[in-house]
């Protein structure tokens, strides 16, 4: 007999005091894991199932990303997410995951327009979706919708380095800050997005040694996606670690699973069994109650002769 499987219980985040039901996340909670050292994990989810299963696990943060496009609608980018299906996903996530820091990502279009424009749609994420809080792409130019949209008492992330809503601009999904002189310019970016009123911010596929200095020379949390390991946690897109997205794998990428291979075998065996008459067998369907299928019989026995005799 084989040894039953030893799974190690899961550590839950010490500022996660459970008494009956998981705490969620604050802005404080997030300052706090910085200024100790202890490392914050989220991912994308764009799904209710998703979303219970990540809280379920312990994950801090959970970001309904515009990285939808292309894992769900399959899109070649993030440009053509509507902010009416952001927030459609946005709901269904925090459906799901009730008890855990949700943040809303603003898509293309969605805050490139009037400040006041921008700050409505970051409204429409608190009203619709009960976001904890919205994320918006760049730097210095996006500062001033930044602060408008903090003013107005809402949490905003930044998000500078590689920037998917702006591809066309910097030449492709490119890493970022490789020499001295385009490194300068994300660390100011990251210091006007801070000084703009970002609680925290994202910083995407740039060197390790430039995370490090926006981290240490930041009081906020910092976070990474293709960014190293020197910030204040790491983020995910969950297709990726899942191994379902087939059109392209990150260089950061690390894959936890092969789930797409595994899914593909269980669809070819479904087929497999419906063409071959394996399934459904007798256990996958519902009987009629002792008794009733002779009723039944004798029940159309009867509308039979009476259709013959009218």
């Amino acid at each position: 007999m084989k040894e039953a499987l030893q799974v190690e219980p899961l550590k839950m985040n010490p500022l996660r005091k459970e008494s009956g039901m998981k705490k969620k996340l604050t802005r404080f909670d997030l300052q706090q894991m910085k200024e100790k050292g202890e490392k914050a994990v989220w991912m994308t989810a764009y799904d209710f199932t998703t979303a219970q299963l990540a809280e379920k696990a312990g994950m801090d943060m959970l970001l309904v990303g515009d990285s939808l496009g292309m894992a769900v609608y399959g899109y070649p980018g993030t440009i053509p997410v509507t902010i009416e299906q952001s927030l459609y996903h946005t709901e269904a996530v925090r459906r799901g995951a009730p008890n855990t820091f949700v943040i809303g990502d603003m898509p293309f279009g969605s805050y490139h327009g009037s400040v006041k424009d921008a700050v409505r749609n970051a409204v429409r994420y608190y009203k619709t979706c009960n976001v904890d809080c919205i994320k918006l792409e760049g730097g210095k130019r996006a500062a001033h919708i930044i602060q408008a949209i903090a003013d107005n008492g809402m949490l905003v992330m930044g998000h500078v380095g590689l920037t998917p809503q702006s591809t066309a601009a910097l030449g492709g999904f490119k890493a970022q800050g490789r020499t001295a002189e385009s490194a300068q310019v994300i660390i100011e970016d990251a210091q006007a997005v801070y000084e703009a009123g970002a609680f925290a911010m994202l910083v995407e596929a740039v060197p390790p040694e430039v995370t490090r200095m926006i981290s240490q020379e930041l009081p906020i949390p910092i976070y990474g996606i293709g960014a190293g390991a020197d910030c204040d946690g790491q983020v995910m897109i969950v297709s990726d670690i899942l191994g379902i997205f087939q059109a392209f794998t990150p260089k950061f990428v690390k894959k936890y699973a092969n789930l797409g291979a595994e899914m593909l075998k269980v669809f070819e065996a479904y087929i497999k069994d419906v063409r071959t008459g394996a399934f459904p067998a007798a256990e996958h369907t519902y009987g009629m109650i002792e008794g009733e299928l002779d009723r039944l019989k004798r029940l159309r026995q009867k509308q039979t002769k009476k259709a013959r005799k009218s």
